[in-house]
């Protein structure tokens, strides 16, 4: 099939691939799909096979950044999307193969000296220099700060967790690459820990390994986490790439292809390189979940923190099997980024777990787009700050609010307080804040359209049960940004009381692992915020201890795949309510992984084989082992 590329002449070809190589790596906003990329830079190739742009890999390096030149060239891989292609790379390689999942982040090269010591660390640059990440780097949990084999440099790639990007960032934040690519550059290093990022080794330099196996192996043994492997024959690359493509979904990474790269060292040396990539590797890429439809209209809907996001209407199309009708545009900024405009045909895009993005315009449309300038809810003016849209009237904005009321009367669990019944008790003048939920009485109620007694007098009992609140739930509850379940606890079990809390500063808070100054700051905001909310809130309920147990005594627990007796959330309760503590993701202070006895286990429970094999007391159990620790029988 020809390309649209095909009329443009070398020169406007050239400069197409530079300014999407540009727009990828140092802007951070790609305008068109890796594949049509690729497809870009194939149409140049076949018409300039010697135009020095092909062998220019793309650079992520700044102005102000210190840069590195690397000691081995960092280069791109090659790339294949279907099984004609890799046949084609496979007739030229003898021996073993060595197959892994393409992690989509960004790769690191970082370096440790004669002791063993982390000494220095760089982004990928331009392929050879790169630019100084040290301090950054050394906020990564997973990045160890010494090894026992000396003079090593580690290549790999720096990502963030799909789990910590859907709980903490999907909201406001394009994709987990490049929210990780800004993090591993914050002038201020300790502003990385906030991110939570992770990091998977996948070559090692420095060292007499004669096989990729056996760098991994080293890797291992020097407690580097290292993505799933394994070694094939060239008869089975297929099979392979559709073995990765299989458990893309289980990963806790974007994952946009399949590695393949000769085994050993000495075959490796025989291909060679290019200037762009190595002969004896290939990234072998997925098609993605991907579609093109037309934007109908842009909908705006404020959140509970105040946020105004854009969210496209889109005529149906099917991606992975359902069909979408809305996707996210994430914010304003990204939005005017796209040159969007109503009938404009887009490219969707549906990849990692992460729900439906627009990720650009193929054929521009003539409805105008207005952001608005007035609160589509309360009618406030709004701002822009950054690249986001706020309304300027928080505390009076019917949406926010009637947001903020939802979620507090889901963390604290309360039966028959539906989105509607809110709406209708905030516009009628009854609840405006939390506590006012507890002032409710049912003569008030009945007065509302299709509220019966009964109903009435069941809903203030309903409430009334919630008088007495965990410290935990009752900051959670609060819908303060970054206050989720996971940091209330960590706050809770650190500080017992919400004056000790109130009264922390950002450093304090900041210093409990896996919070963050991130996270700090914007608790400590928030609790500020909500001074008063909080204080009326404190009239109505009890705040009380955990009534838990000393059965797993302070233990921290996991859970993988699907609970059969009880739905996750309840068991997670009944670590708490037992002394125990909840873990966010699988890492080595994890002490037991409770394995669903109705299957669905999987990258949790890889990782946490991988850390016992390296001799981390990491105690994986079944969820009959964790109802007899808690004195439970399973149904």
């Amino acid at each position: 099939m020809q390309s649209k590329y095909e009329n443009l002449s070398v020169e406007e070809l050239e400069k197409l691939v530079r300014y999407h190589n540009r727009l990828y790596f140092v802007e951070k906003r790609p305008e068109i799909s890796d594949q049509e990329f690729d497809i870009l830079v194939e149409t140049l190739r076949k018409k300039a096979p010697n135009s020095k742009v092909l062998n220019e890999i793309g650079s992520d390096l700044t102005e102000e950044g210190i840069k590195i030149r690397h000691q081995v060239p960092m280069l791109s891989l090659d790339k294949a999307y279907d099984e004609e292609t890799m046949a084609n790379w496979a007739s030229k390689i003898e021996g073993e193969i060595i197959v892994s999942p393409k992690i989509d982040g960004n790769a690191i090269s970082i370096r440790y000296d004669s002791s063993g010591n982390l000494y220095v660390a760089a982004t990928r640059g331009n392929g050879i220099e790169g630019e100084v990440v040290t301090e950054n780097i050394k906020m990564v949990d997973a990045i160890p700060k010494k090894v026992s084999t000396p003079n090593v440099e580690v290549r790999g790639e720096i990502y963030m967790p799909l789990s910590v990007f859907n709980k903490y960032f999907a909201g406001e934040f394009a994709n987990p690459r490049n929210l990780a690519a800004g993090a591993i550059k914050q002038k201020d290093p300790t502003k990385t820990k906030g991110y939570r990022l992770s990091f998977m080794g996948y070559d090692l330099l420095g060292t007499d390994a004669k096989t990729e196996a056996e760098k991994m192996h080293i890797l291992k043994k020097e407690g580097i986490p290292t993505v799933e492997w394994r070694l094939i024959g060239k008869n089975e690359i297929q099979k392979a790439f559709e073995y990765f493509f299989s458990k893309r979904e289980a990963y806790d990474f974007e994952t946009d292809g399949v590695v393949f790269k000769a085994n050993n060292v000495s075959e490796q040396t025989r291909l060679g390189v290019t200037a762009h990539h190595p002969r004896y590797a290939i990234a072998y890429k997925f098609q993605g979940d991907s579609g093109e439809t037309t934007l109908v209209d842009v909908e705006w809907s404020v959140a509970r923190t105040g946020v105004i996001t854009p969210v496209g209407v889109v005529e149906p199309v099917e991606l992975s099997g359902a069909t979408v009708t809305r996707a996210s545009l994430h914010n304003v900024g990204l939005m005017r980024k796209m040159n969007l405009t109503k009938g404009a045909r887009v490219l969707i895009t549906r990849r990692g777990g992460v729900i439906p993005n627009i990720e650009r315009v193929t054929k521009d449309g003539k409805g105008a787009i207005e952001v608005p300038s007035r609160c589509p809810s309360c009618g406030s003016p709004t701002e822009e700050r950054d690249e986001f849209l706020y309304c300027t009237n928080p505390k009076g904005c019917a949406e926010k609010i009637v947001s903020e009321l939802e979620h507090f009367i889901k963390v604290i669990e309360c039966d028959g307080f539906g989105k509607k019944l809110i709406e209708r008790l905030y516009e009628s003048g009854l609840v405006a804040e939390p506590a006012d939920f507890y002032r409710l009485k049912a003569e008030d109620l009945v007065k509302l359209e299709r509220m019966g007694a009964k109903l009435a007098e069941k809903l203030i009992r309903n409430i009334n049960v919630k008088r007495r609140l965990t410290l935990q739930v009752f900051l959670q509850s609060l819908g303060i940004r970054e206050l989720g379940r996971h940091a209330a606890s960590l706050l809770a079990n650190k500080y017992k009381s919400i004056e000790g809390i109130m009264s922390a500063k950002v450093e304090d808070l900041a210093s409990i692992h896996t919070i963050g100054s991130v996270i700090a700051e914007s608790v400590v905001m928030g609790l500020k915020e909500k001074r008063h909310i909080i204080s009326n809130l404190l009239k109505e309920v009890e705040i009380i201890e955990e009534e838990r147990g000393n059965k797993l005594d302070g233990k921290k627990f996991l859970f993988t795949g699907t609970l059969k007796s009880m739905e996750r959330k309840n068991a997670e309760r009944l670590v708490v309510e037992n002394g125990g503590v909840v873990a966010s993701s699988m890492s080595r202070d994890v002490n037991y992984l409770v394995v669903g006895s109705a299957g669905g286990a999987g990258s949790k429970l890889a990782k946490a084989m991988e850390l016992k094999e390296k001799g981390i007391p990491v105690n994986i159990i079944s969820e009959e082992e964790f109802l007899n620790m808690i004195g439970r029988k399973q149904e």
